[in-house]
């Protein structure tokens, strides 16, 4: 037997061991997060870390029980994983029918609430909503959810549809993936769709062609076949549908097949409205593509609203077998591809805060287009939209803004290129001296930036947001000949510079840096905050710079009653107004142009898709 003092060390030395490996585990792991693979984890709201946020189901059903059956048996064989999921059930009135179509339609309803009582769901509380009346698709979508709070979430099915016993598994890692990871949150994602992606709603866009490499993606188009909602846009959803309804707007947005939809049915549906809101507000879907016509939820396309005969079903079920997907394999937001309406690339996060950072959002542009440097500097949100639907309309997609600051986040998370011109400037400035002048700031930039665009082979035109280019390549049409590389515009004030050897060699860093000197330091150069003039004036101290006018058939919007009968003169290639001129009365003037392509959201009346 060990000594008394021995066995004390030896227990001494066994308690600071045992105190050592739970101070490493507790204290030096990582801290633990919701794991899809421990069927006991319940989602922790960050917000709230006491409370789990909620998953409910919305099924809508009317008068087929066959459909409603088959529905709720796949959710009820789905894997939850021990997590608490309520099921609500929204069955909707017969209408007033005549007395030989009542009792069969009292026969059926009875039928459907018989076996809606009868049906066994484990995993949550059921609830069962039987209306009075008869309401509709329409309604039952918008009244089936109002959010409690910005952590609970619904999934919305309709009656002819079957899920994969998979879906939740899916649903819960886009959840925990896109909403409560800060690094892959966006406040333009306003839910996600299972069904199998295959519609687009842009008359003449580009066909939906996905490589096998592609899992998820983004794409603005709500899936009624299957539809996870984020609270937050649902619920500002409503509120504007309220907004909308109430004041007569209707949803129409030109250009789409949903319109026509929409004229043909009128509030039998309900997706032509949520499809402009999302659309006014740039917000975006997450889809999945699984190959081989796939998807974790499938309609039956059963007799209804939407079909006059069963059209069977869409897709095929993801089952448990399918050994080639892995549903948890989710790439950073910051990875997947983004599309809109027409199905063209949209490209998020072109944003330059330094002048190396040009490039390569000159990279993502088309090489035979020019580009369009617009200034943004003492614009209203509405005129930049409606420059934007413009150059929607015209297939303009080289372009760059220029604003001040960081404000302007919401461009760029539309997937418009932006340079924030305080913060460029900053990367570039020689010197320590700072200049509260943002129209100082913009000069030395814009010089830097038509450099590099030149160096890149583009053309490049300079415009302000007060101009509005009637085609994608203005004409030039010059007193002179034209065999120069630089161009001014007498009316309308743009600056053109041609990519060429000749203008690379003048145009070079030598000469943008004795610009911005000249720039900050004479102010005889600056008294007028038109970029072209200074241009014209350096041209005069720097004699390689030889400067064409042209004579652009420029049309100018001027201060005065409107009176309705303007018209644009034939070959006008610009329109352009003062930047004092009231924006309201600008708008009341390109509206009397036609020119004015916006709605009351400021978003675009219209969806024109050009084909890539």
């Amino acid at each position: 037997m060990a000594p008394p003092r021995k066995r004390y060390l030896s227990l001494l030395l066994l308690l600071s061991l045992f105190a050592l490996f739970i101070f490493s585990h507790h204290f030096l792991s990582p801290p633990s997060s919701p794991s899809l693979s421990n069927p006991t984890t319940h989602f922790l709201s960050p917000q709230n870390p006491s409370t789990p946020f909620t998953f409910t189901l919305k099924v809508l059903a009317y008068d087929r029980l066959s459909s409603l059956s088959r529905c709720l048996n796949s959710l009820s064989a789905a894997h939850y994983y021990g997590d608490t999921v309520d099921l609500h059930i929204f069955i909707d009135h017969f209408p007033n029918s005549s007395a030989t179509d009542l009792g069969r339609n009292l026969e059926n309803s009875h039928e459907i609430l018989g076996f809606v009582d009868g049906f066994k769901w484990d995993y949550g509380r059921k609830l069962v909503h039987y209306r009075t009346l008869n309401v509709g698709l329409q309604a039952q979508w918008l009244e089936a959810w109002w959010p409690s709070s910005d952590d609970e979430f619904v999934f919305v099915v309709e009656d002819d549809l079957e899920v994969s016993p998979l879906y939740y598994r899916f649903i819960k890692g886009l959840i925990l993936n896109y909403y409560y990871n800060p690094s892959n949150f966006s406040p333009l994602i306003f839910g996600a769709s299972l069904q199998r992606p295959r519609f687009v709603p842009g008359k003449h866009g580009n066909k939906m062609n996905l490589d096998s490499e592609t899992r998820l993606f983004l794409y603005p188009l709500v899936g009624t076949w299957g539809q996870l909602l984020f609270p937050k846009p649902w619920k500002e959803f409503r509120l504007w549908y309220d907004d909308h309804k109430a004041k007569g707007i209707k949803p129409i947005l030109e250009g789409m097949v949903t319109t026509g939809w929409y004229k043909r049915m009128g509030e039998k549906i309900w997706t032509p409205w949520f499809i402009k809101f999302i659309h006014s507000r740039g917000y975006f879907n997450i889809y999945a593509n699984f190959l081989h016509e796939r998807a974790l939820s499938v309609s039956h396309r059963d007799p209804g609203v939407n079909y006059g005969k069963t059209a069977g079903p869409d897709s095929q079920l993801l089952n448990e077998n399918s050994r080639d997907i892995n549903l948890l394999d989710m790439q950073p937001l910051s990875s997947l591809p983004w599309y809109d309406f027409c199905f063209r690339r949209v490209l998020p996060g072109r944003i330059a805060k330094k002048l190396d950072d040009v490039t390569p959002i000159l990279h993502s542009m088309k090489k035979q287009k020019p580009i369009f440097l617009v200034s943004l500097l003492k614009s209203s949100e509405t005129i930049v939209r409606n420059l934007i639907c413009h150059f929607e309309r015209l297939n303009i997609q080289n372009y760059i803004f220029m604003v001040p600051n960081s404000e302007s986040d919401d461009l760029q998370r539309r997937g418009h290129p932006v340079i924030i011109t305080d913060e460029v400037f900053d990367s570039i400035r020689r010197s320590k001296k700072k200049t509260s002048s943002e129209m100082i700031k913009e000069m030395v930039v814009k010089a830097y930036v038509i450099k590099i665009c030149l160096e890149s082979g583009f053309d490049n035109w300079v415009i302000s947001s007060n101009m509005l280019p009637l085609s994608s390549n203005p004409e030039l049409d010059s007193t002179d000949s034209l065999n120069g590389d630089f161009y001014v515009g007498k009316n309308s004030r743009f600056f053109f510079a041609r990519s060429s050897s000749s203008s690379r060699g003048i145009w070079d860093e030598k000469f943008v840096q004795k610009f911005a000197a000249t720039v900050t330091q004479d102010s005889s150069l600056r008294l007028n905050a038109d970029f072209i003039d200074v241009v014209e004036k350096f041209a005069g101290l720097v004699h390689m710079l030889r400067l064409k006018s042209v004579d652009d058939m420029n049309f100018s919007l001027k201060p005065g009653k409107v009176n309705g009968s303007q018209s644009l003169p034939t070959n006008t290639k610009m329109i352009s107004w003062s930047t004092e001129m009231d924006t309201d009365l600008v708008h009341k003037q390109l509206e009397e142009l036609g020119m004015w392509i916006i709605d009351g959201d400021s978003a675009c009346k219209a969806v024109v898709c050009h084909q890539s």
